[in-house]
């Protein structure tokens, strides 16, 4: 299984930086995210997962440093992360952390709706 590497290049500040790694399990999202289209951005990551969940079957540490994200990318962001319960519950090793400033409290908000509504623990990491 290959790395999926998607480096914002910044003539295009509106898609996330993308780092998954097939033999460690560490995946980062990073950056902004308010495409218009979202689902041409996220289903190549979403079939990662699922392809590094039949195939691999690792531990998977999702590690999200989004500073903004739209509505729409919202959901896909939410689809990840129930794909990520779901594997969690199958018996796997699955670790969320989300990075956001310490003065974030509308981020903050948002992560904690995840949390409700997937059941999939996310740690809080504070930056500056």
């Amino acid at each position: 299984m290959e790395d999926l590497y998607i480096i914002n290049n910044h003539t295009d500040s509106s898609t996330p930086n993308v780092e998954f790694n097939a033999k460690t399990g560490v995946c980062v999202l990073s950056g902004e995210a308010f495409m218009e289209q979202p689902y041409f951005f996220y289903k190549p990551l979403s079939d990662w997962l699922e392809t590094y969940i039949k195939e691999v079957r690792g531990g998977l540490f999702f590690d999200i440093k989004l500073t903004y994200f739209n509505t729409s990318s919202s959901k896909f962001v939410l689809d990840m992360l129930r794909l990520l319960k779901k594997y969690q519950l199958s018996g796997n090793e699955v670790k969320v952390r989300w990075f956001l400033r310490k003065l974030d409290e509308d981020m903050r908000e948002e992560i904690e709706d995840f949390t409700l509504v997937t059941g999939l623990a996310i740690e809080l990491v504070s930056i500056n």
